[in-house]
């Protein structure tokens, strides 16, 4: 397996589709980087040579924000954010959608799962 930036890409995937393993390298950037290293897209990952590996991998070092840094980066933006208590750092801290969706229904994946909260009693039990 060649190891690009701190992680080991995958043998058998294309070159474009494994760089894609690298946490901040999407589609576009991808293929940037194999466009400026001068590498077929079709190639095998597990057929590149120790040259090309490491022109890849002098690209990604000299023009991208990768893997640790980038993570490091995006949670002192969001610390930011809570610190000058702004609403998007309010939605942060309380767990809840950043971006304006709604949280009536189908905020599941921001809120966690559902907690039951006891229910009103019935009309009938009232006038007993």
């Amino acid at each position: 397996m060649p190891r690009i930036a701190g992680v080991d890409i995958p043998n058998e995937k294309r070159i474009v589709i494994a760089l894609q393993y690298i946490y901040g390298i999407g589609p576009s950037h991808s293929k940037d980087i194999l466009k400026e290293a001068g590498i077929d897209e079709n190639v095998r990952a597990k057929n590149l040579n120790e040259d090309e590996i490491s022109r890849i991998a002098s690209i990604i070092d000299r023009n991208y924000v990768v893997e640790g840094q980038l993570r490091r980066k995006v949670a002192q933006d969001i610390a930011r954010l809570k610190d000058i208590q702004c609403y998007r750092g309010l939605r942060h801290r309380r767990g809840l959608p950043v971006r304006g969706q709604r949280t009536r229904t189908n905020a599941r994946t921001r809120k966690g799962p559902k907690k039951t909260v006891a229910g009103k009693k019935g009309v009938k039990e009232l006038r007993s």
